[in-house]
């Protein structure tokens, strides 16, 4: 059985989307902005060739290739996100009492949750854009983990404790993740 001396992991770079590597930066710029990543790690090299992003390495062990394939995943995210984009979206569910969501600066803003006085608060990441229409929360970048991390602080913001969630199921909850149903 022959043994390979190289890993090379390729990703297509679609149409309007400019990919331009520098040492272990790869900055990736299209029709929705730019987004930039450092990518480290011993003997991995990064280039472009032909139209495509090429990650390689010589003389891969096995954990060389699931990082090749790693970079090779948060790259065609990069270029997803410069196209199309990422749109989480997520439902406000309340039965004992009316809360209300509400977006001020860079901060969500929850009231009335579970009858609280003081309203409670989490951060939008940098990138990310919330709105608000009726009982669904709608948040969209062109950073996969950035979108994905204030959906899940807005979501985590309302976890119900010290009483109990088979009864007091009021929250938001992540319905869609970038474009994909979830089912309860």
């Amino acid at each position: 059985m022959p043994i390979d001396a190289w890993v090379k992991e390729e990703v297509e770079i679609p149409e309007g989307v400019e990919v331009i590597v520098e040492g272990n930066t790869v900055r990736v710029k299209g029709p929705k902005g730019e987004v930039q990543r450092e990518f480290k790690y011993p003997g991995i090299r990064i280039s472009t060739e032909d139209g495509r992003v090429v990650v390689s390495k010589e003389f891969p062990r096995r954990k060389d290739i699931a990082i090749a394939r790693t970079f090779k995943a948060h790259i065609t995210n990069m270029l997803r996100g410069v196209t199309e984009g990422f749109t989480y979206k997520l439902k406000v569910v309340y039965s004992h009492f009316p809360m209300t969501v509400k977006v001020q600066g860079n901060e969500v803003v929850i009231e009335n949750f579970l009858g609280e006085k003081n309203p409670r608060r989490t951060k939008i990441l940098p990138g990310v854009s919330v709105r608000v229409t009726g009982s669904e929360v709608i948040v969209e970048g062109i950073e996969r983990e950035a979108v994905g991390q204030t959906a899940a602080n807005i979501e985590r913001a309302t976890r119900v404790t010290k009483w109990d969630r088979r009864v007091f199921q009021d929250g938001i909850y992540i319905t869609e993740k970038a474009g994909k149903s979830i089912k309860f």
